[in-house]
């Protein structure tokens, strides 16, 4: 968004003339006796004279020099705004509130009479067209400066007579404190630098420093009383605490902005819905991020759940006491497929839903099938159900769940090739080589506040597959109680290569929000996410996402989909390790992540230091 900023126009000032800051009194003002040349010392003896509060708070050296002041021992100088550009954005004061250096800024504001204005607009308008004309009939070149005061000023005319704008004029100060002198000449060439990148114009309070210093001191007084006029539009645009903080009175502190070092502290619950997307190249420190964050949030009530492909979080799960869920072909912890959530919602069908979540899982399972097969899959799936005595009478959907082994016999009881085929395909679950991962009775429940399911020991083909039961079985808990739970879903790259897994890793996300559920998606794929539409739905729908360091190779991809500008982009390939962008609803902001020592130790996945921490632990086992 552009607004103008119409500066161009020189009006006389209208104010009232008592109201000029010129007739305040000065504060450094003293008797003829009481003051040196150059030089402030009011050092009374305590013999002379009894104290007052004014003593005790006064400085104890003032020197007044023509281009500082040095008020005990910080030097201070003052810089007066004399140009603006001609259009300005919201916001755009951001560089200079967030300046990585203790500034004072003052800033005046005038209310000017609107009708003396609207008397001199006009008259500057003919001045403005008289001299236009001129040049025309002269055949000379329109000065382009002249014909943009046209321009601005028939706008604030206009805007001025309907009452949709007032008149104002503004002063716009700011004062620099230092330690030494050359300090002092570096952060105003800094500060100065910064103004020129967006077009304003800061110049040196040269022989008025004293009254420089009490302009942008807290008494209120405008000594120097150097104004430019601006309408409602371009003065608001000045408003000061638009900076790219993210900081709120309750949450989870995600990190410092590395802009202004402030906190990043975050309710994520707080915002339209509590889901969140996070991209990074490997070894940016996105599992890390997330750990900290799992970790924070377990601290102020939320229950954590994660799917961990390379139990990454077994010893945070330890550390807090939580509980870690391995599946293989050995492990004693079963989910079945097939079970129901036991959960009535009026106009929901339970049944219903898990068969279609089943079908969603045998595609999976069982790659390609035909229009004739998905006919007959569904076909078994009730067949299946209802050998058991479960219909789609909500009274019946307590009772014990069938396991594969029931639906395999049921398609080999059809006794046509499609059934067989089908049969054959979930074969080697039930019968072969991967049986006793997914044919068993569920003997598991989430009561841990801290869950890990790890699925780590299973080869790369049974991943996905397990990732889809492990969350479908964690959505069923889901809707039997409400709690304020974040499910974590590490490396979710793995059920977006299935179409199928993919699609119900996006029906949780678009209903976490129901179930108290913020759902946590953690990738380094970038382009296996984000090179589907379903991708990109998820990150549409999530409304926190942090970006974290980008390969040059992703960087195009996550730019458009994030819409992040040039400078963005550099940040992110620049970034280094826990280093990225913070997207918080309609606020983003740089972000740092910070861990204390107590935390690091317990969330590191570094090698060498998870190396170094056993050494020790087996060197010192009490440590």
């Amino acid at each position: 968004m552009r607004i103008p900023f119409n500066t161009n126009l020189s009006l006389p000032q209208n104010r009232e003339e008592n109201t000029k800051p010129s007739q305040q009194a000065n504060v450094f003002d003293k008797a003829p006796h009481e003051v040196k040349p150059n030089v402030i010392s009011p050092i009374v003896s305590l013999a002379q004279k009894e104290l007052t509060a004014i003593d005790l708070i006064a400085p104890q050296h003032i020197e007044v020099d023509y281009d500082h002041l040095k008020i005990n021992d910080v030097f201070y100088r003052t810089i007066f705004i004399a140009g603006y550009p001609r259009f300005v954005s919201a916001g755009w004061l951001e560089p200079v509130v967030n300046f990585d250096s203790s500034l004072d800024i003052a800033f005046y504001i005038y209310p000017v009479e609107g009708k003396g204005v609207l008397d001199d607009l006009r008259r500057k308008i003919a001045e403005m067209e008289a001299e236009i004309s001129t040049d025309l009939e002269r055949g000379k070149i329109v000065d382009p400066s002249t014909q943009a005061k046209l321009e601005d000023a028939r706008t604030l005319q206009e805007q001025l007579v309907k009452g949709a704008e007032r008149f104002y004029e503004f002063a716009f100060y700011i004062t620099i404190p230092a330690a030494s002198m050359e300090q002092l000449n570096d952060l105003t060439k800094q500060v100065i630098s910064t103004l020129g990148s967006l077009m304003i114009v800061g110049k040196n309070a040269t022989l008025d420093m004293e009254s420089g210093f009490i302009s942008s001191a807290p008494f209120g007084i405008d000594k120097l009383s150097i104004t430019r006029n601006m309408d409602t539009t371009s003065l608001a645009t000045t408003f000061p605490f638009t900076s790219a903080e993210l900081s709120s009175d309750k949450g989870v502190l995600y990190g410092t902005n590395t802009q202004n070092e402030s906190f990043i502290i975050f309710d994520r619950f707080s915002l339209e819905n509590a889901n969140m997307t996070i991209f990074a190249t490997s070894g940016a420190g996105k599992s890390y991020f997330v750990k900290l964050e799992a970790l924070r949030s377990l601290m102020i009530g939320s229950e954590i759940i994660v799917i961990d492909p390379e139990a990454e979080y077994k010893a945070l799960a330890e550390a807090v006491g939580g509980e870690f869920i391995t599946f293989d072909f050995n492990s004693p912890s079963k989910i079945n497929p097939f079970d129901l959530a036991q959960v009535y919602e009026e106009g929901e069908n339970q049944l219903g839903l898990k068969i279609l979540s089943l079908h969603s899982l045998f595609k999976v399972i069982m790659g390609a099938v035909t229009p004739t097969q998905e006919a007959l899959l569904d076909r078994a799936l009730v067949m299946t159900y209802r050998a058991k005595g479960i219909t789609q009478d909500p009274t019946t959907q307590k009772k014990e769940p069938p396991l594969m082994e029931d639906l395999y016999k049921t398609l080999i009881g059809m006794e046509t090739p499609d059934a067989l085929d089908l049969a054959a395909r979930i074969e080697k679950y039930v019968r072969g080589s991967f049986v006793g991962i997914f044919d068993k009775q569920t003997n598991i429940n989430i009561k841990n506040p801290f869950t890990v399911f790890s699925v780590r020991d299973l080869q790369d083909v049974l991943r996905p597959i397990a990732m889809f039961v492990i969350m479908d079985f964690i959505w069923t808990i889901v809707k039997k109680e409400l709690k304020r739970r974040i499910l974590v879903v590490d490396e979710a790259w793995h059920m977006m290569r299935y179409p199928d897994s993919a699609q119900f890793l996006w029906s949780v996300v678009k209903r976490a929000r129901k179930y108290y559920l913020g759902l946590t998606t953690i990738t380094q794929d970038v382009e296996d996410f984000l090179g589907q539409d379903i991708g990109k739905a998820i990150v549409t729908n999530s409304a926190m996402q942090v970006l974290l360091k980008q390969s040059a190779a992703a960087i195009d991809k996550i730019g458009e989909v994030f819409y992040l500008s040039q400078g963005e982009r550099q940040l992110l390939m620049a970034a280094g390790v826990g280093e990225g962008i913070f997207f918080a609803g309609p606020h983003h902001a740089p972000i740092r992540v910070v861990a204390s020592p107590e935390e690091h130790k317990i969330i590191t996945t570094k090698p060498q230091e998870m190396r170094q921490q056993n050494i020790n632990q087996n060197t010192n086992p009490n440590i």
